[in-house]
């Protein structure tokens, strides 16, 4: 982490002109080990306790059953291992904070704090033992719901600065961000993402009604105790806002959870036939999510325009 913020460092130093850099810490991560003196910073009577219950255990679903059961989710389900893994894994977090801030102190000594767009986010969530889980494999909220945080130091973000934004943004709406932020035209038969700069400035209108994210579990050993071919080794989840969807390729049901009545997604509605029309109205969201322009990724619309009736003309 320090190393990767001295390059940051050096890169901004160096820079000519407008620029951009992506400064990736891959921890907080395993291997958990953590260097002084962050390694006692934290102990084990800091740690809270797990957000899970036994009737997730119950006819579970197959595939988060097999998740439930692999090697890593077996790990933290032990108290003991989480009493000394999580102390560590705050303090791989306080290190990327205190390095963070050696960036942030940079720009601001240099005035480029002035000019500069900042974004905090990360890839993915980590469950650390919530609903019986390791690592990032399904849907949960500790998995799939990542931080954002987004600085834009022009006038006209003034209107929402220190707000919080419930939209459902995705990850992919960075790079379309970047680009009109960087006064370019966003390719939108390429970058399946929209800009957040509406959501920054307050003028925000006509935003997705629902989140995708989807996972391939083909090279993992749950696979194998699942029973599916590679092709079907696949999740897709569709949430609303409320409703979340996680659908399994291979023939199985769905999981569904409803995040207003149960916050913690300890129920799983689709193990009755109750909710029917909340799972159809979702898998509605899936099928046109499915029929998107994802194909045609050479073209833009002004090169599809530029080749109608190329051969005639000719």
């Amino acid at each position: 982490t320090p190393w990767l913020t001295d390059r940051t460092l050096e890169f901004h130093d160096e820079a000519k002109g407008p620029w951009c850099a992506h400064v990736r810490y891959i921890k907080p991560h395993w291997p958990y080990i953590v260097p002084a003196p962050y390694h006692a910073m934290y102990s084990a009577n800091q740690v809270s306790a797990p957000t899970r219950a036994e009737v997730e255990r119950e006819d579970a679903h197959p595939v988060y059953a097999a998740f439930m059961g692999n090697k890593i989710a077996a790990a933290f389900q032990d108290d003991e291992v989480r009493q000394k893994v999580l102390p560590a894994y705050m303090g791989l977090i306080k290190q990327c904070d205190d390095q963070l801030g050696r960036i942030l102190a940079r720009l601001d000594e240099t005035g480029a704090i002035k000019d500069t767009m900042i974004v905090l986010t990360s890839d993915h969530g980590d469950y650390l033992g919530d609903h019986w889980l390791g690592e990032k494999d399904l849907f949960h909220e500790p998995s799939v719901k990542i931080p954002m945080i987004i600085y834009d130091p022009r006038a006209k973000a003034d209107s929402t600065r220190v707000d919080t934004c419930d939209a459902l943004v995705e990850a992919i709406d960075l790079a379309p961000t970047f680009v009109e932020a960087a006064g370019g035209k966003v390719a939108d038969h390429i970058l399946e993402g929209r800009s957040l700069l509406p959501w920054l400035q307050g003028e925000a209108s006509d935003w997705r009604s629902f989140a995708i994210s989807e996972y391939d579990y083909s090279v993992t050993p749950m696979r194998d105790v699942v029973g599916v071919s590679s092709r079907d080794a696949r999740l897709f989840m569709v949430f609303d806002g409320r409703f979340k969807l996680l659908h399994a390729e291979g023939g199985f049901r769905p999981m569904l959870f409803d995040l207003k009545q149960d916050p913690n997604e300890f129920y799983d509605l689709a193990k009755t036939d109750q909710h029917e029309d909340e799972i159809d109205r979702l898998y509605s969201y899936l099928a046109a999510w499915g029929r998107r322009l994802s194909q045609r990724v050479t073209r833009s619309e002004a090169d599809i325009e530029g080749m109608r009736g190329r051969s005639a003309r000719r």
